[in-house]
């Protein structure tokens, strides 16, 4: 039977389960992320541990709570210890997420986010243009910055759901998450966010962590995009640019409350199409 659409998430409640199980989160993530990813979830709460050689990838995949693996800087090695981690954490039940970055921009990243798309993720987060490409299996965007607003990929990522029987998430102005069945629009953030480097490798790492314990990862997913978008929010009310944008988002998240949360704009709950 179909799982009916919630007409509300409780968002505080799922931030409260992150701060209460500070879930061990292993990302397998780009050069670039690593300490903003990591700094980024010790803010929302959570324990990141950057563990990517493939001799020991998979094995610490059986200890984490969850798994992230970003495509952003490709190497062989690591392309082979992300397939092992992310075979792991299927065997063994763990949520993992998948952040196909420039999946559309050369033939050796559509195929890498072709074969982890086998490995059967819990949660596919990208831009429009990433989303697009992906499920398409084909070229799209021209790198990390996306080219089409989450809207457009509104089809793709509902038929990627369908397909994967996993949730997407697609990050924009307005963020888009469906799991096939159902869709949910989320407001927030600041237009300050695009300009900090890695914010959005860094979002998917706080997916991860909302997966942890969660029952429903739809509205997990939906969840953390909300709480990362209040902390933007907030962050921007003060901030001069970039620079100290970015100090503020961290205390934002650090700090993160009810209060917060009920500053954002109503989350749109409905089936998807």
């Amino acid at each position: 039977m179909p799982t009916p659409t919630p007409s509300r998430i409780d968002l505080a409640a799922h931030l409260a389960r992150v701060h209460q199980r500070a879930p061990l989160v292993q990302n397998i993530t780009n050069l670039v992320a690593m300490n903003s990813m990591a700094n980024v979830l010790l803010a929302i709460g959570a324990s990141p541990a950057m563990v990517h050689a493939r001799e020991e990838a998979a094995e610490f995949t059986a200890i984490a709570d969850a798994l992230t693996l970003n495509i952003g800087t490709l190497s062989p090695h690591w392309v082979e210890a992300m397939d092992e981690a992310a075979e792991a954490a299927r065997l063994t039940g763990k949520p993992w997420v998948l952040d196909p970055v420039a999946v559309g921009a050369t033939a050796y990243r559509r195929t890498t986010g072709a074969r982890l798309l086998e490995r059967l993720p819990t949660v596919v987060r990208g831009n429009a243009s990433e989303i697009i490409a992906l499920e398409a299996g084909g070229s799209g965007g021209r790198g990390v910055d996306s080219s089409d607003p989450a809207e457009a990929a509104e089809q793709a990522a509902t038929r990627l759901a369908r397909r994967v029987g996993c949730v997407v998430a697609v990050t924009g102005e307005v963020d888009l998450v469906t799991d096939g069945r159902r869709l949910a629009r989320v407001r927030g953030g600041h237009p300050l966010m695009p300009k900090v480097t890695t914010l959005g490798c860094a979002l998917t790492g706080v997916v991860a962590a909302f997966l942890v314990g969660a029952e429903d990862p739809f509205e997990a997913t939906v969840a953390a995009l909300a709480c990362y978008g209040a902390a933007g929010q907030q962050a921007g009310q003060g901030a001069r640019g970039p620079g100290s944008f970015a100090v503020a988002f961290l205390d934002a998240l650090h700090t993160l409350e009810g209060d917060a949360l009920d500053a954002l704009p109503p989350l749109e709950l409905h089936d998807a199409t």
